[in-house]
């Protein structure tokens, strides 16, 4: 008799923890990464490491948000800490609403301390200015550790002088971290603005295909500051039409007025036109490739299907072409 086959082993997924943040939530709205080894890792880069030193075979990590900008641990940790082997594979946009969070039985008005990841207080603060003023703002790693420390409080920590009242730390979390953590939501979509998101991305080793509605994210780190320098880095795409979803320009930790530029763009490096565009850039410049992957959207899969018979149809006539040409 044969040995029983063994099922393969799953995938190793990292990605900020513990459990209940909103990476994790992200995480769970992709299925084959759902149905892996969920790894929760305390901070950014720390997650980002694990894929880079071979712990995990994937991660996911929030790279933007629609209220306070790029989360610049994610920039960073990709363009200066690891490996040119780490790309994007994915991306995935999460609905973000946000919820203060405390230990049952607190009011509003006992709150005297909010915790949160500062990405998420900052996305609040107007909220925070109006209903909790002089309200003192702690850091956490991630929401979901606020949501976790916040329910190991102590009662007697959450004791004021005199009445009695005061002194309750509160976090912003999820609703999830609320519900996984024994806490109760004191106020709920607390967040600035209602359109709120965040971008997430997945990392891991590779290039995937071209799918015909895709991203790709680099770095241009300018070989000498001069007049121009920057619309001539943003010549190159506007020479091809090919059209950019972001510009940020971010430190390059070699001193002041030393600046590298994130930039995203439509296309693969698969398509002609990118691959142009990436090949005059590094005769140019130092480029660091942070990876050509499927952009995400309501309307990415109709999109991906005519953009994939528009190119086989391009490919068919330009071939037609190239086979009528005489020999010498």
């Amino acid at each position: 008799m044969s040995a029983p086959a063994h099922p393969p082993p799953r995938s190793r997924i990292a990605f900020l923890g513990p459990p209940g943040t909103f990476s994790e939530e992200a995480l769970l709205s992709q299925p084959d990464l759902a149905a892996g080894e969920l790894v929760p890792i305390r901070s950014i880069p720390e997650v980002i490491a694990e894929v880079d030193q071979g712990r995990a075979d994937m991660a996911v990590v929030p790279i933007e948000n629609a209220i306070e900008g790029s989360v610049t641990a994610t920039l960073d940790s990709l363009a200066f800490d690891s490996s040119d082997e780490l790309v994007i594979q994915r991306e995935v946009v999460l609905p973000i609403d946000m919820h203060l969070c405390a230990r049952p039985g607190t009011e509003l008005s006992d709150v005297t301390a909010v915790v949160s990841i500062p990405h998420a207080t900052a996305q609040c603060r107007e909220w925070l200015a109006r209903k909790l003023p002089g309200v003192e703002i702690q850091a956490a790693n991630s929401t979901a550790e606020a949501a976790r420390d916040v329910a190991e409080d102590r009662p007697a920590k959450r004791k004021g002088s005199g009445s009695g009242k005061g002194g309750a730390r509160a976090a912003i979390a999820t609703s999830l971290a609320a519900k996984l953590y024994g806490l109760d939501v004191l106020a709920a979509d607390i967040e600035d603005h209602p359109d709120n998101e965040t971008r997430f991305v997945v990392i891991g080793q590779g290039i995937p295909a071209r799918t015909g509605h895709d991203k790709t994210t680099i770095v241009v780190f300018q070989n000498q500051d001069r007049p121009g320098s920057l619309l001539g880095i943003l010549q190159e795409f506007a020479a091809r039409a090919v059209n950019l979803t972001k510009l940020e320009s971010r430190p390059t930790k070699r001193g002041l007025g030393n600046y590298c530029f994130f930039i995203d763009c439509e296309g693969h490096i698969s398509d002609e036109l990118v691959y142009d565009v990436l090949r005059n850039l590094a005769a140019k410049h130092d480029v660091r490739f942070l990876g050509s992957y499927p952009a995400a959207g309501s309307e990415a899969a109709g999109r991906r299907r005519a953009a994939g018979k528009a190119w086989r149809a391009a490919t068919n006539w330009v071939d037609d072409l190239r086979s009528k040409v005489r020999p010498d």
